[in-house]
């Protein structure tokens, strides 16, 4: 069984991948209750941290039911990393996540994020030295390199691993790609398959299937899939994966009232986080997906997603479930 310092983890755990304006505290219980086995909180900037930046502390909100949670922190620059670790700490989380993958240009400009891939010394220095100030377990989620002729992915986990992380994540792409094309998990596979590296190497890209995390496993041999957009307004895909591992079959697809009423959860437990005008809006991503497959769904979606008042949104979630509840999903 994985483990990552002294978190045991199931056999081939599945993760939510830390993503921007996604992987807040409601959507992470969600998928939590739906079978994700660690879940990370969105990437919080090194910078904003030690600035007291309102929008980069609120992310450092964790909850017990969460647990195992990491808060990943990204920076190119030591001391605001290190005093960003000092920071994170407080809040207690079970792991520290360093984001060297991002593939944003605001980001990577900065050299942080995937940009660090250009300097693997100072990749590598940077990692050395945040172990050697936290007593948590660290972990990374990186990409294959930066560019295609640049793929050094396996001298760079190794070395990673040498200064002490305690699992790695990697996505199948190079920063270039940015999310185009498709994730190429054979860079990650020998990872997994050097003799030298006893860590675990999680997968991420395109695991968007519960076929295609039986084939991570199976085929390549990873220890764990990290997931991220296949999950956005679909919490269930965790269940959905593991219901495919024990037996091979599809679990049926949530009903209506089901989607209603995890968006109606999700709705009322971002408010009550960040407060009515911000937990309005920040939900609005995942209703497309909630709902997604729907006929003539447009003008309900419209006030889901255009609407400044929750009382507007829960109408809208009733008015759905009527029309359409007895609709059957794919």
């Amino acid at each position: 069984m994985p483990k990552i310092g002294n978190i045991e983890l199931p056999e081939f755990p599945l993760l939510l991948a830390p993503m921007e304006d996604v992987s807040d505290p409601p959507f992470r219980a969600l998928c939590k209750e739906q079978g994700a086995d660690v879940v990370y909180t969105e990437f919080i900037s090194s910078e904003g941290l030690i600035r007291d930046a309102a929008k980069s502390v609120i992310k450092l909100d964790i909850y017990e039911k969460e647990r195992p949670v990491g808060i990943q922190i990204f920076g190119a620059e030591l001391d605001s990393m290190l005093q960003a670790v000092d920071i994170v700490e407080k809040s207690n989380p079970d792991i520290i996540d360093i984001n060297f993958g991002c593939p944003v240009k605001k980001v990577v400009s900065k050299n942080a994020g995937a940009g660090i891939l250009r300097d693997i010394p100072l990749m590598v220095k940077l990692t050395e030295e945040i172990v050697k100030r936290t007593h948590l377990p660290v972990t990374v989620k990186t990409r294959l390199g930066w560019d295609s002729d640049s793929i050094k992915i396996v001298e760079v986990a190794e070395r990673l691993q040498d200064v002490g992380i305690q699992a790695i994540a990697i996505h199948g792409r190079t920063r270039v790609q940015m999310y185009k094309g498709f994730a190429n998990w054979e860079p990650i596979a020998q990872v997994k398959n050097n003799p030298r590296m006893h860590i675990p190497v999680f997968g991420n890209g395109d695991v968007d299937t519960p076929e295609a995390a039986v084939k991570m496993r199976d085929e390549f041999g990873l220890d764990g899939a990290m997931i991220g957009r296949a999950s956005i307004g679909n919490p269930w895909f965790f269940n959905q994966v593991k219901h495919f591992f024990k037996t091979g079959t599809h679990l049926a697809s949530p009903t209506m009232e089901e989607r209603v009423s995890a968006a109606r959860r999700h709705l009322q437990m971002a408010i009550d986080w960040k407060g009515e005008k911000l937990g309005v809006f920040e939900t609005r991503r995942h209703y497309t997906n909630y709902f997604k497959g729907i006929p003539h769904f447009k003008e309900y979606r419209m006030k889901m997603v255009t609407s400044d008042e929750s009382a507007d949104v829960f109408a809208a979630f009733d008015e759905v479930l009527e029309k359409f509840g007895d609709f059957q999903f794919a």
